[in-house]
């Protein structure tokens, strides 16, 4: 009997197809909620993904980027993604998120969903697991893998708790996601 190996995924590529700044007008939309979001209560070291689906494109902020003091260049522009052989092709100055990958299949898998917004944040993960629905394991970030678990939890609802890392808030457009963190954070003035 033949033993079954397991290969590791690919380790993500990415081209750019242009280094320069997206020209999408819902960018400031973008910037405007990432200002807003120490009226919702969350602290500098909370980081976050912000991603929005833009026709066959997804929009997202760059990798190590602060949500709150992001501006035009810290977002880029998905072109195309291909999960298999984990290739990217972005527009932008700097290099997607690491949630980049299960943020562009969420989206293109569920048409409901067209803006995400995860918060990276263990002690909003405790808080909220036994309230909202929770993804089943602690997978690492960035891949098909992950992508699967926070599909088979946003089934029980928009706002989810991922295992051990925070919050994702799932949304048709911007507006839905200002809602539900009012709805789960409430607004501190």
């Amino acid at each position: 009997m033949m033993k079954e190996r397991t290969l590791p995924p690919p380790a993500l590529h990415t081209l750019f197809v242009s280094r320069e700044t997206s020209n999408c007008p819902l960018l400031s939309e973008m910037i405007l909620l990432g200002k807003r979001l120490h009226d919702y209560g969350l602290a500098d070291n909370e980081t976050g993904v912000l991603s929005l689906d833009y026709g066959k494109r997804l929009l997202i902020n760059a990798k190590n980027v602060n949500l709150t003091t992001m501006t035009a260049q810290d977002l880029v522009e998905i072109v195309d993604y291909d999960p298999l052989k984990n290739i990217m092709m972005v527009i932008g100055a700097k290099d997607p998120s690491r949630h980049t990958p299960e943020h562009w299949i969420v989206q293109k898998a569920r048409h409901d969903i067209n803006a995400l917004l995860q918060i990276n944040s263990p002690a909003l993960s405790e808080r909220f697991q036994n309230m909202l629905p929770t993804t089943q394991t602690d997978t690492p970030s960035g891949n098909l893998e992950a992508a699967k678990e926070i599909l088979q939890a946003l089934r029980a609802g928009k706002t989810i708790v991922i295992k051990n890392k925070g919050l994702l808030f799932a949304g048709f457009n911007i507006k839905e996601l200002h809602d539900a963190l009012q709805q789960h954070l409430g607004v501190q003035k």
